[in-house]
């Protein structure tokens, strides 16, 4: 659309009520027997249109980021969702999650009286986008992974119209797997490593050779498994004392420490090297925002551990039926380019589409071309399936 509108921006405060064993985050959502969401409308001034584009993240907001504001410019609806988690993803729950998600469905529906809903998986919402569609289309979840009752199937979830998968990942478990630093030794001493697997240490350089790249996936992946053991036992532990005490809280430190942040020779694209969206990988992979950081035992098993998290786009792709976009920054900094091919790959629905958008970064940071690019690759896509 080569008409740019005014955009205005509008609070949606949403309630359900829902009882749970603890509270698990800091305030009054949740800890009164109801969960309270935030979220945003961004509407461009002037315009109408009975389909919304709902953007949602597990553990952020996206309301800021630019790609939802350049869609609404261009003059479309925009909702984005914040989960009950938002800003703080140490206890979340995937599974509860999606019926966070659920609730801005519905709203968009009977309450805004959109006819037609498209999910707007960017990054860290693709996973989630993916798994609420599959459990719209077909519910079973009953119980989180750590074996809490938690029944999606007494949850309405409306199923949306289409599905946008973009510059986004599996999920946060497979690729917590693939940035984790394996050479950690002891998870209460992060300054005691294997320096044979110490990609910021003197004794691993770049470009690395695959027999490498081999062992070292191999051990973030028993690295992972490792502390799920832990996590594991320590419930059983604290299930077996019958006391008050139900849950703990822990840190995990540095797990940001992908070879291809280093190597841009693995899995080649254009980005920069020796780099990654947090910036410098050696100051990630300690500071405080890094990937599953701090992290409950519950929250592990949920978002965290590839044997127990349900939120695999890859898998739950499978169960999608609704049109499907996936659109690749060639770029990006975060997203490593063989997620989104393995998840087209393992899309059935007749209509898929995969693009490739040459040049762009995760967040279009000072691409304003890139963005126009995205935004009309959205647009031509959204009009030849009369959304």
């Amino acid at each position: 659309m080569d008409h740019t509108f005014e955009i205005r921006r509008e609070p949606i405060i949403l309630s359900f009520a829902e009882q749970a064993a603890y509270t698990e985050t800091y305030g009054f959502v949740g800890s009164q027997g109801r969960v309270f969401l935030e979220g945003q409308r961004i509407l461009p001034v002037g315009r109408d249109s009975d389909t919304v584009l709902v953007f949602m993240h597990p553990a952020t907001t996206l309301n800021l980021m630019p790609l939802p504001a350049a869609l609404a410019r261009a003059g479309h609806h925009i909702l984005c969702g914040a989960s009950r988690y938002a800003k703080n993803d140490a206890p979340l729950i995937m599974e509860k999650v999606v019926a966070d998600m659920a609730a801005y469905i519905r709203h968009a529906r009977e309450d805004l009286g959109y006819a037609k809903v498209v999910l707007c998986g960017w990054s860290g919402g693709g996973s989630l986008a993916t798994l609420y569609q599959s459990q719209a289309e077909h519910t079973t979840i009953t119980q989180t992974p750590a074996g809490d009752p938690y029944d999606l199937t007494r949850f309405d979830l409306p199923p949306a119209d289409a599905l946008m998968f973009i510059a986004a990942h599996t999920g946060r478990a497979r690729v917590l797997s693939e940035w984790i630093d394996p050479s950690v030794l002891d998870e209460l001493n992060p300054d005691l490593r294997d320096p044979a697997l110490d990609l910021y240490g003197p004794e691993v350089k770049a470009p690395y050779r695959a027999e490498f790249v081999a062992t070292f996936r191999a051990a973030q992946v028993a690295r992972v498994r490792k502390i799920t053991e832990r996590v594991l036992e320590t419930l059983d532990m604290l299930k077996k004392r019958g006391s008050a005490e139900i849950e703990r809280a822990f840190i995990v430190h540095r797990t940001m420490a992908d070879p291809r942040f280093l190597d841009a020779t693995l899995e080649p694209n254009g980005r920069r090297p020796e780099w990654c969206y947090l910036g410098n990988p050696e100051t990630a992979n300690s500071g405080p925002a890094g990937l599953a950081r701090f992290s409950t035992l519950r929250g592990w098993l949920s978002q965290w551990s590839p044997d127990h998290s349900v939120a695999d786009a890859e898998r739950c792709i499978a169960g999608v039926n609704v049109p499907l976009l996936v659109m690749e920054n060639g770029a990006d900094d975060a997203v490593p380019i063989s997620h989104l091919s393995c998840v087209f790959d393992a899309a059935r629905m007749p209509d898929k589409t995969f693009i490739r958008l040459d040049g762009a970064t995760h967040y279009y940071k000072d691409q304003p071309e890139q963005e126009r690019k995205a935004v009309s690759v959205i647009e031509n896509w959204m009009a030849d399936r009369g959304l």
